[in-house]
């Protein structure tokens, strides 16, 4: 399927390049996770429906509705950008309309990521280099205390993973890498093309 029509499945508009104003240096561009990649993810990755899934830097909300569509649980997109906040509150509305059945609250939030409350549901994060190391590192706090806090397994998920991003996680932290995933014949061309999956066990 290509990246039109699982939108139109979808009932969304996620295709696209945005680039951040020079201010943001900390931000990267929003670029969304290719569909074929995220199909390649959950064929062996698994969520519950008692996961709660939050889309870090989550741009127009592709991985938000692909996971709010597949799994039925609960997913928080989080975006710095305001206009992208809009969009994807725009595709929400679009999204809802085709899936108002869909059980999981989906939910986005607008502002910096590092100031967001990590809810005790909170147990899978996903990153598509979305900032800087500095930013990360400040993300990743704030995901520990809350376990601290409410005791629970969490997983980061990575896609095309940075090494500043790898290294802090096995360096610096508890967390340790439980799975890589490679997608298909693009991992060949680019050896960044994979997801990797790093776990902490309460």
């Amino acid at each position: 399927m290509t990246e039109q029509a699982y939108d139109q499945m979808l009932g969304v508009d996620t295709i696209g390049l945005k680039e951040f104003p020079l201010q943001l240096v900390h931000y990267n561009r929003y670029e969304a996770t290719p569909y074929a990649a995220l199909d390649e993810l959950f064929r062996s990755y698994e969520l519950n429906r008692t996961d709660g899934v939050v889309d870090v830097g989550c741009g127009k909300g592709r991985l938000s509705f692909y996971v709010h569509h597949h799994f039925q649980l609960s997913v928080t997109g989080i975006e710095v950008n305001k206009q992208l906040y809009e969009e994807a509150l725009h595709n929400k509305a679009s999204y809802m309309k085709k899936n108002s059945s869909k059980k999981g609250n989906l939910r986005f939030v607008c502002g910096p990521a590092e100031k967001y409350k990590v809810e005790p549901i909170d147990n899978r994060f996903y990153f598509f280099n979305p900032f800087s190391i500095q930013i990360f590192m400040k993300v990743v706090h704030n995901i520990l205390l809350s376990v601290e806090q409410h005791k629970r397994a969490v997983d980061l998920i990575l896609y095309y993973p940075t090494i500043e991003y790898i290294h802090f996680l096995e360096q610096q932290t508890p967390f340790e890498l439980a799975k890589q995933i490679e997608v298909p014949e693009l991992y060949e061309k680019d050896e960044n093309e994979r997801f990797l999956i790093f776990r902490h066990d309460a």
